[in-house]
């Protein structure tokens, strides 16, 4: 559900320039064929969970151009990660989501402080992406080995 979401979310943002019918004509066969089968899966979505796709799709156009490459970079981040890790990620997010306001926002607050305090740890974590996101899927996948193997002495 995620995903069709993320992709209309995207799809609607990156063809905002042009009417739909030359989108439309600028597609492949197999583009539309995909497009209309996620359309067809968006439309038995709930009507809340439509609802939800849409305002974020409206957030996601109203966004700065540099703020919409970022949402990019960590949708092909997702995409990136296994089936284990994206689960992973999703049930963090759903523990994350089932925290009280107050306890989020300390949380939030928490984190801020801890990376401006260590700013090095800061610019750490963006090099490490950075380098995360230009590895190969052989590759990350050693690395994710070597993570565990640390984590098990």
């Amino acid at each position: 559900m995620r995903t069709i979401a993320a992709v209309l979310l995207l799809s609607f943002g990156a063809l905002a320039q042009t009417s739909a019918e030359e989108r439309w004509n600028q597609l492949s066969d197999a583009q539309k064929a995909e497009l209309k089968a996620k359309w067809q899966a968006f439309k038995a979505l709930p009507p809340e969970e439509q609802a939800r796709i849409r305002q974020n799709a409206e957030r996601f156009r109203n966004m700065s151009p540099e703020e919409r490459e970022r949402v990019r970079d960590n949708l092909k981040a997702f995409r990136a990660l296994s089936p284990e890790e994206r689960q992973e990620l999703r049930d963090r997010w759903q523990q994350y989501r089932k925290m009280d306001p107050s306890e989020r926002q300390e949380l939030r607050q928490r984190m801020r402080a801890y990376l401006r305090a260590n700013p090095e740890k800061r610019e750490q974590l963006r090099e490490n992406l950075r380098r995360w996101r230009r590895m190969s899927p052989e590759q990350r996948e050693e690395m994710r080995e070597r993570i565990r193997e640390r984590r098990r002495r």
